[in-house]
């Protein structure tokens, strides 16, 4: 096959329930017994992956009439090193886009929806049919970018983590995290369930949900009725942060007075853990991805000096 270039595009790919039913019980057929005898329907298991395939398959296709194509699974990406000129092309869910745009360094990102009919994509705006079309434009950088705020969490130990949709800072289990939080002037000893820190790409998930849960209750305190967090959302690039403080504890040695706010460049968020053991930070939803956050740990966290760049 004759390629049009020879520009280096990384296909990410992740695997499917399917994948990872057969990865535990072995076989097919062991997890097909194990779904059925459940109950539930493992024909959607495999129809899921058929499609995914079939997906990744033309993706492969297709991108090797435009460049060198190097498959890359997800496992794989946060030890992966991109070439400042790499196109990446994720195709998966929305989650998978998030989780490969922390990784790169102003490497453009295509996000590839496999199956419109079962996954909404809000960060999927192509499908593998549109690829043949977008990915010359891509080189050409005729294709707009949308520039993606990205929170980043550096501790007094050197290391660094950054999120695209937020952070989590608080216990590994269900246990409480103790820390001292500052943010501008003003500062408090916390026992609480932890931090989130969102990004306005975050804004609309686990950010929302906790905004959702404290609306209803004070909703149900005042008996007026909630208000919609419709056209609430932060916009993608918003050069802040928004950090929320899950179920802090007052008591004679814990404070609730700074319990949610805004993280900027100029002010960031500054935290000192005083949990033993068990403290993490972590991102996107990754828990197998962390930094300890452990007695004397101090974290800053800001908005990240590098954007990602989803092409739309």
């Amino acid at each position: 096959m004759t390629r049009r270039t020879e520009n280096k595009i990384v296909l990410v790919v992740r695997r499917t329930r399917l994948d990872e039913l057969i990865a535990r019980f072995n076989t097919e057929e062991q997890a097909r017994f194990y779904v059925e005898h459940l109950g539930a329907d493992f024909s959607d298991y495999q129809a899921e992956d058929r499609t995914y395939e079939r997906a990744v398959r033309e993706a492969e296709g297709i991108l090797s009439r435009h460049g060198r194509v190097q498959i890359v699974d997800r496992s794989f990406v946060p030890n992966f090193i991109f070439g400042p000129h790499d196109t990446v092309v994720a195709i998966g869910q929305d989650g998978l886009v998030a989780n490969v745009l922390k990784y790169l360094d102003g490497q453009p990102l295509v996000g590839v929806n496999p199956d419109a009919a079962r996954w909404e994509g809000v960060l999927l705006p192509f499908t593998v049919a549109d690829l043949d079309m977008a990915m010359p434009e891509v080189f050409e950088r005729k294709r707009p970018l949308v520039d993606v705020t990205m929170a980043e969490a550096r501790l007094n130990t050197g290391e660094a983590l950054c999120a695209v949709n937020d952070l989590f800072i608080g216990p590994r289990s269900h246990t409480s995290a103790r820390y001292e939080i500052r943010i501008g002037d003003r500062s408090e000893r916390h026992s609480s369930s932890g931090i989130i820190v969102s990004t306005g790409l975050g804004s609309t998930g686990w950010l929302r949900s906790i905004l959702a849960g404290a609306t209803g209750v004070v909703s149900a305190l005042s008996g007026q009725a909630p208000e919609t967090d419709e056209g609430k959302a932060m916009p993608w690039d918003a050069d802040y942060l928004c950090f929320s403080v899950r179920e802090p504890w007052p008591s004679k040695t814990s404070g609730a007075g700074i319990t949610f706010g805004r993280v900027t460049r100029t002010q960031p968020l500054g935290l000192v853990s005083q949990m033993p053991e068990g403290g993490v930070i972590f991102s996107d939803g990754i828990e197998s991805d962390f930094l300890q956050f452990n007695s004397g740990t101090e974290a800053t966290v800001a908005v990240a000096e590098r954007k990602g760049h989803l092409v739309t």
